[in-house]
């Protein structure tokens, strides 16, 4: 099944129900050109009262699960749907990142299946990443670094700045 199916889906729902949510991790990595797969969906939310009743009613929206899972012990809000094989993290903040608002500014809006989708400036998830140094994320960071360095080439040879 195409991911892209599966994240415009998501990005839907999240839209309709206007929940603050960036899409990061090896998902929003794929979507900047990185070569890498992921398993699961992760995003980073802004944790208040009314953003957390439009998280459940994406939850609903999609027919799926949110619960606090045990493990890893943290501050996640993960939605499953076991039909679908269906696994969104949403955690109140990210690791190596101070705020929302700092990866919010960075952020692009991106179009995935007809809906934009705020995703997570490339520089953002490798910081996430490398602050996180568990051998998953040690395992992509070379070749986020140099999906990164290339998007670096190509913005400078397009602006004609050396």
């Amino acid at each position: 099944m195409d991911a892209t199916l599966i994240i415009a889906r998501i990005a839907r729902a999240i839209e309709r129900h206007k929940l603050e949510a960036i899409l990061i991790g090896n998902a929003a990595a794929a979507i900047h050109g990185a070569p890498v797969t992921t398993i699961d969906v992760d995003f980073v939310y802004r944790k208040t009262p009314g953003n957390t009743r439009k998280l459940k009613q994406v939850a609903k929206e999609l027919g799926a699960t949110l619960y606090a899972p045990f493990y890893p012990a943290s501050n996640i809000l993960r939605m499953m749907n076991d039909d679908e094989t269906l696994q969104v993290d949403f955690m109140e903040e990210a690791t190596g990142i101070r705020s929302f608002e700092g990866p919010r500014k960075r952020a692009q809006k991106v179009n995935v299946g007809g809906v934009n989708l705020l995703v997570a400036n490339l520089a953002d998830i490798i910081k996430m990443k490398r602050t996180l140094n568990r051998p998953k994320d040690r395992a992509v960071l070379e070749i986020l670094e140099k999906t990164f360095e290339a998007i670096e080439a190509k913005s400078e040879g397009e602006t004609g700045d050396t």
